[in-house]
């Protein structure tokens, strides 16, 4: 079943993506540093679209503590957050970037001569939308930073998004905008919004086209490129460049399934990948999964930045929808259904659930969600204890294990059907 060595196949528009990720960090730095423009921090699923409309340079803070994780540098800084306050069982993304504050490192000084660190706020804008700890995370540089922290609390646990918990957010982001005028120094320019709104309509739409391209067989892109290549929806959302980006992305991909290339050579079984990734090891994973020639190829946390609810004709209620939306925030049977629909329209054999320690919010492992879809769906899951910083809570050899063990049981299957 195994090869000898895994087929990794390289993504030729990686060179552009990591062109636009530079440019984004240096205008970042060049922002923080000329004064021209103000800085705001935003939680990943914030209102990214008011700030750029409003012409705010903006800093994603879960981005940097996923590089911090990628680098593996985390795992050393996470006690510096211990050491004032903060659990180690809470977000590694917000130990991990508080820590690389408290000792002045970051990986972008390494990946981008001339800098240093992520640029200091003028607003932290947050989004509890994914967790509560975003909220602390944000309090904690505003008391550090003495700059202001406002932000949206958002309804969680609801299977659908009715017109009040609508009203609820709209008039939540409406309220940010006076703050933010008087810090931007300038009012909201409504069809600037309207601009912005329409191209992360736009980027998530190709987003979206890029992602299921994994739906043909074999599939042209892993769950482990897609985290890597989901950089400009976060960071860019709302920019030309981002939509730039995936069409050319899914012109590539498109290509390949055109020519009937594989991301992973051999491909014999399809993944699903429930959870956050462990990202101080994608290269080591997606080799191993490669070995086994299995394709790991669709995640809810990829597709956590697809909104087809953004809509130039109504920005402000549309973002709400939008922002509603997001899987981690839903119900169970919410879940569930949506669960149960990718694995069918991407004809999964397995499904594998990281229970990420310190992440509980994204990790659906532990309230009994594996063993009702596999009793519903006959489709078998294993449960990886990990996490997605904190590299003392993954195994290595566990891991490597239990992943053998349970394609051999998709072999078998396979062979008995």
């Amino acid at each position: 079943m195994a090869q000898e060595k895994p087929q990794r196949k390289k993504i030729e528009s990686t060179g552009q993506m990591m062109k636009i990720m530079s440019d984004y960090f240096y205008d970042l730095n060049d922002a923080a540093k000329t004064d021209q423009r103000k800085v705001a921090w935003c939680t990943s699923v914030g209102p990214a679209e008011l700030l750029r409309a409003m012409g705010f340079a903006v800093h994603f803070p879960e981005n940097h503590a996923a590089m911090l994780g990628a680098t593996r540098m985390a795992t050393e800084l996470i006690p510096e957050a211990n050491s004032i306050g903060y659990s180690p069982d809470i977000c590694s993304y917000l130990t991990a970037d508080i820590g690389a504050y408290l000792k002045g490192v970051s990986p972008l000084a390494k990946a981008y001569p001339g800098i240093e660190a992520p640029p200091k706020p003028d607003v932290l804008v947050f989004n509890t939308n994914q967790c509560r700890d975003v909220q602390d995370w944000f309090a904690w540089y505003a008391r550090e930073l003495n700059v202001p922290c406002i932000g949206i609390t958002s309804p969680k646990n609801f299977t659908d998004i009715n017109e009040g918990l609508v009203d609820d957010v709209s008039r939540q982001l409406e309220a940010l905008i006076p703050t933010l005028e008087e810090i931007a120094g300038q009012p909201l320019d409504l069809h600037k919004l309207q601009e912005t709104v329409a191209l992360s309509r736009e980027c998530t739409e190709l987003w979206r086209q890029v992602l299921e391209t994994a739906m043909a067989a074999p599939a042209p892109l892993t769950f482990f490129d897609a985290t890597i290549h989901m950089g400009p929806a976060v960071v860019l959302r709302g920019t030309k460049q981002a939509v730039d980006y995936y069409q050319q992305l899914l012109a590539e991909l498109q290509g390949r399934i055109d020519n009937g290339i594989g991301a992973v050579e051999g491909e014999q079984y399809r993944i699903y990948w429930e959870g956050m990734p462990v990202w101080g090891r994608l290269r080591q994973h997606s080799e191993l999964f490669a070995k086994l020639q299995t394709s790991v190829l669709v995640s809810t946390y990829c597709s956590s930045w697809i909104f087809p609810d953004f809509d130039p004709a109504e920005p402000l209620r549309s973002m709400a929808r939008a922002y509603l939306g997001l899987f981690i925030v839903r119900s169970d049977d919410y879940k569930e259904t949506y669960i149960k629909q990718m694995l069918e329209k991407f004809k999964i054999d397995g499904i594998i659930y990281h229970d990420a320690k310190t992440c509980p919010c994204n990790s659906n492992s532990r309230y009994g969600m594996p063993q009702r879809l596999e009793q519903e769906t006959g489709i078998p899951s294993l449960v990886l204890s990990g996490d997605l910083n904190d590299l003392r809570c993954v195994s290595d050899e566990q891991t490597l294990t239990n992943v053998e063990a349970f394609i051999e049981q998709l072999e078998e299957r396979k062979h008995h059907a």
